[in-house]
């Protein structure tokens, strides 16, 4: 079986070459609204890259191959409904065989055959002048091909970080690369026909090496036989795809049970992508059904028997985002036997959702420490301020905690009011995690002493600030609705860590740290006072430490000290 990576780079590889040839073409028509000159300058720059053995081996190679994995791809889908831009890409990509045809015979065969040539001026007298449809057919072929290779791009750029910044720019170049070219055929076009008033001139315009008089015929001949064996193979894939089907439904069909208890029958070796389609189920699929986005992933349980191996290309994008077993890729999962599917992504996500975001941030128990820290008493610090002050001061006190959290390598998760909620240990693990928010609440200490001395002659009275620290397992994962979502965390932990900065009110102190995050993160918190309090929703009491000065907390040890026990698991209850 064909390696369907190799598969993909290779169809990516040979549009490229096509699009560039298309692209020059369309170049070089555009030239046309300078002169006919410029138009015959940048042909002669054309042929020398491409009229030439490794140029016609590499182009005329891409174009059959492009049009074999065309035909591999019509083979392998069990359903032609599709959504409307693919669909638009796949019929643009048959009519090109139609207009292209006679554009090979008039020119390469008529080259490599007979040897004849024919300059820019020749070519738009026939062209724009004497036979305006055909001049048509080829304007029409620049556009189905150039338009047929955009959506292409579009599907394999889109899965760049690079592309939603850009692609208002290069769309606008899609149109005015094409709308150039048709401005200057026009214009050159408009100059050859008031030249072609002159008869002299006409008699002028002939071949270099006219053609035989039998090689009109025979040029007309050898692009009938082109067409019919494009329009032959495409024939024999659908007759061949109909009799398959045929054979398959005596063998019985497969079914596949959506949420909700809908269920499908199609064919055995349908992909769970096309019978969503077929069903007209919404299923996201960013990157056409290519198996390199990773958005129209589904969690599928049924046996295992029924279920085939993922290849190469799947499995990549799997291990990619930290897919567990049961998580596949609708557009490469086949069933042989009747599954249940999820599909676990909208169907209306972007780009951004594909390859690249890790399935724990869909939603995983881990456990991290989690930083709670709240401005004292901040009503009465802020009501003699003007509102613009207010929220100047608001905004420099996130940026110091911001950064102090980001520094020690923590997470930001959210700000509220005038507090603000970290998470440490979402990547690296909760030992790393505890480190780094003592770290973090060390560091936040420092920088609110500096942002005091900063704005002294500002404040009647220093800011001063609660933090609250605590390790436990929390359910973590992109949480919100639409541009509000962020990664975040929820569960018994979340909230014990917000109870203990409620707690340095009570003792007074700056931070009130659980003896778990201490004992974790393998920092001796001794010499700081210890009590065990009741924590609302908790049958326990905890023990905490309570620091007056977070920026008196001692170092973290180094990576290489010697691992110390995780306390046992805590709980999750509901928030």
């Amino acid at each position: 079986m064909l390696n369907e990576t190799v598969i993909n780079r290779t169809r990516l590889t040979t549009g490229l070459v096509l699009f560039f040839y298309v692209l020059g073409h369309l170049l070089d028509h555009a030239t046309g609204v300078i002169s006919v000159g410029a138009m015959q300058a940048w042909l002669h720059y054309m042929i020398v890259i491409w009229s030439n053995p490794v140029g016609d081996t590499v182009l005329y190679g891409a174009l059959l191959i492009h049009i074999a994995l065309a035909l591999r791809s019509l083979w392998r889908r069990r359903s032609l409904r599709t959504p409307a831009m693919e669909a638009a890409q796949l019929g643009l990509g048959f009519l090109i065989p139609v207009f292209l045809a006679q554009h090979i015979a008039g020119t390469r065969l008529a080259l490599g055959l007979y040897d004849a040539s024919i300059d820019y001026n020749a070519e738009l007298l026939r062209l724009y002048v004497l036979s305006p449809v055909h001049g048509l057919e080829q304007v029409a072929l620049l556009i189905i091909a150039w338009t047929h290779a955009c959506i292409g791009l579009n599907y394999t750029l889109q899965l760049r970080s690079w592309y939603p910044r850009t692609k208002w720019l290069l769309f606008a170049a899609a149109l005015w690369v094409p709308s150039l070219a048709l401005i200057g055929f026009f214009e050159g076009g408009r100059a050859v026909a008031a030249l072609a008033q002159d008869p002299a001139w006409i008699s002028g315009v002939a071949f270099k090496r006219p053609l035989p008089p039998d090689g009109p015929a025979h040029l007309d001949a050898l692009r009938d036989l082109m067409l019919a064996i494009v329009f032959g193979l495409l024939l024999a894939v659908l007759a061949g795809r109909f009799l398959r089907e045929r054979l398959q439904f005596r063998k019985g069909a497969v079914t596949l049970t959506y949420p909700h208890g809908r269920k499908i029958r199609v064919l055995a070796g349908t992909s769970v992508l096309e019978a969503s389609r077929f069903a007209h189920i919404p299923h996201a699929s960013i990157c056409g059904g290519h198996g390199r986005c990773s958005t129209c992933r589904i969690r599928v349980m049924g046996d295992a028997a029924a279920i085939p191996e993922p290849e190469d290309a799947e499995l990549r994008v799997l291990r990619s985002i930290g897919a567990p077993p049961n998580v596949r890729l609708a557009c490469q999962l086949r069933p042989t036997g009747d599954v249940e599917v999820t599909p676990l992504l909208p169907a209306d996500v972007t780009a951004r959702d594909g390859v690249g975001k890790r399935m724990d941030m869909q939603g995983s128990e881990l456990e991290i420490a989690i930083l709670f820290c709240d401005i004292r008493a901040f009503t009465k610090l802020a009501e003699p301020m003007l509102p613009y002050d207010v929220v100047f001061l608001l905004n420099r006190y996130f940026a110091e905690m911001g950064r102090a959290v980001e520094e020690a390598g923590g997470r930001v998760d959210k700000f509220i009011g005038d507090g603000v909620m970290a998470l440490f240990g979402v990547d690296r693990g909760a030992v790393e995690g505890c480190r780094a928010g003592l770290a973090a609440a060390r560091a936040m200490s420092e920088r609110l002493d500096h942002l005091n001395a900063l704005l002294s002659q500002d404040l009647k009275e220093p800011i001063r600030i609660g933090i609250g620290l605590h390790v436990g397992r929390a359910i973590v994962g992109e949480m919100g609705y639409g541009k509000t979502v962020t990664v975040t965390a929820i569960g018994d932990a979340v909230n014990t860590a917000s109870r203990l900065e409620t707690e340095t009110k009570q003792f007074g102190v700056e931070l009130v740290v659980s003896e778990a995050v201490a004992r974790l993160a393998g920092i001796d918190l001794g010499a700081f006072p210890l009590h065990e309090i009741e924590i609302r929703g908790r049958s326990e009491r905890l023990a905490v430490r309570c620091v007056l000065k977070a920026k008196d907390l001692p170092s973290a040890p180094t990576a290489a000290s010697e691992p110390i026990q995780s306390p046992p698991a805590l709980a999750i209850q509901p928030a």
